[in-house]
């Protein structure tokens, strides 16, 4: 194992074997992955520069659709003693509105509002680029020109860091040029504890070699929120599973003896959905107003018929409220960007909102008069709504390592705060960030941090 002190001023013969052995090392961490039926790509960034071999290890865990109470609510054993032995945030994490999965996964790795990062929603239409981004269609979520400012994972390879990404959108894209040295395409079906093995090998690769770094995503509890709602022994099952990954992770790291702060969020709640759906052309039916639908969102052809949808729909339910994009209130931070469309409807609870209902096949068509095959599936848990409505989109957040003051709490802050406490934890410089300022804000979770230690990188022990 290679000191903190690890000299620069090693011979060049010295430098060369090193390099040779840490990439036999990195092609055989890749040839256990594949046994594992884990698919790790690599982009080449060379190693780790001297001095961010001297820094402490970040590794963010992203647990979906994990509102701020399932802690508490369904015992998560590990989860609850990472808070106790570092900081949480009890009433939880603020998402960036709409509450999806996309949007926040993104201002997580950027620290920008989905309206300056420009992913509005999982899918949505550019009206300027005549384009549809959709979450499930590899050709645009593994475009970069869709992505907006400096993901964490970036900053980092730009810095001389080695990253990796165990799933994160975004994190299959070349966005500034640049992926991280390892990632993987988004494979649902890769089992948990490959996850939790893989990230374990990586913190194994030698000091030049290993992510300083390091994404990680499961999805149990948000399929099994929308499948059965919050409060079902689904979820509750979907909870402890996710929290057994986290007690692995914990234990695997405790063996390799190295500084590693471990941040777990969320990027939204869950909601039990609310009657039934609300149909929006049953208010405005004329279709061909409309450039685009992507529902709920509406891309109105002109000025005009975007001024005349909104008269169609303004006070028509107290379960929605209707806005021109430009005069979307200020805390949704969702005013200025095309992408999101226009007009905007928000709902004022936990309804599910749709343009129009599926059409239904005729006999004709193959299916029988009043068969239910063809029916829309409605959801029984949601998310996607305003957390100043519907509180129960906030998120979690939990934090422990060496850098992070043991029995901490904070109050409620918005999740766009995480990037600077990465980029502080890491010791990266986001001062003169290309894509510009973020929207981040670190004073809030400046209380969690134990300065001495930040201040001094090179205190790391076991690189």
């Amino acid at each position: 194992m290679v000191r903190a002190g690890f000299s620069v001023k090693c011979g060049a013969r010295l430098r060369a074997i090193r390099w040779i052995a840490g990439c036999v090392a990195v092609l055989s961490c890749l040839a256990v992955a594949h046994a594992q039926d884990v698919a790790v790509l690599t982009s080449e960034h060379g190693p780790n520069s001297a001095e961010q071999q001297k820094k402490h290890y970040v590794i963010l865990v992203s647990l979906d659709g994990f509102r701020y109470d399932y802690a508490e609510k369904y015992h998560a054993e590990h989860l609850n003693a990472l808070g106790k032995a570092g900081a949480t945030a009890p009433a939880g994490m603020i998402p960036s509105y709409p509450s999806l999965t996309f949007p926040n996964h993104y201002t997580l790795a950027t620290g920008l509002y989905p309206e300056h990062h420009g992913i509005v929603a999982n899918s949505f239409y550019d009206p300027q680029r005549k384009q549809t981004y959709r979450l499930g269609d590899q050709s645009t979520v593994t475009d970069g020109s869709w992505y907006g400012g400096t993901p964490i994972w970036v900053l980092a390879e730009q810095q001389g860091m080695r990253s990796a990404c165990f799933f994160w959108p975004g994190s299959e894209a070349e966005i500034e040029g640049t992926r991280p040295s390892y990632y993987l395409k988004y494979d649902d079906k890769v089992a948990n504890d490959k996850r939790v093995e893989q990230v374990l090998a990586w913190l194994r690769l030698p000091a030049e070699q290993r992510p300083h770094l390091i994404t990680l995503y499961f999805a149990d509890v948000d399929h099994m929120g929308h499948e059965h709602g919050p409060d079902s022994e689904e979820v509750r099952a979907a909870v402890q599973v996710v929290d057994k990954e986290i007690g692995l992770l914990e234990k695997g790291l405790a063996e390799l003896h190295l500084p590693v702060d471990v941040i777990v969020v969320s990027d939204h709640g869950m909601a039990q959905v609310q009657g039934d759906w609300i149909t929006l052309d049953q208010y405005f039916a004329d279709a061909s107003a409309f450039e685009k639908i992507i529902s709920p969102a509406l891309y109105a052809k002109s000025e005009a018929d975007a001024q005349r949808v909104y008269e169609a729909l303004k006070g028509k339910s107290d379960k929605f409220e209707v806005y021109r994009r430009a005069q979307m209130p200020a805390g949704l931070h969702a005013d200025s960007n095309p992408r999101s469309g226009d007009p905007i409807v928000v709902t004022t609870g936990p309804y599910l909102v749709r343009y129009s209902a599926p059409a239904q096949p005729t006999a004709q068509q193959g299916a029988p008069a009043g068969s239910a095959m063809n029916a829309e599936h409605k959801q029984v848990g949601a998310h996607g709504f305003d957390p100043a409505r519907v509180p129960d989109m906030k998120a979690s957040f939990f934090a422990a390592g060496p850098d992070i003051r043991s029995g901490v709490t904070v109050q409620p802050f918005e999740n766009v705060d995480v990037y600077p406490l990465l980029a502080k934890l890491l010791g990266l410089d986001i001062s003169h960030l290309k894509t510009g300022a973020i929207d981040g804000d670190l004073r809030p979770l400046q209380p969690i941090l134990v300065e001495s230690e930040l201040a001094s990188p090179a205190k790391a022990a076991g690189n």
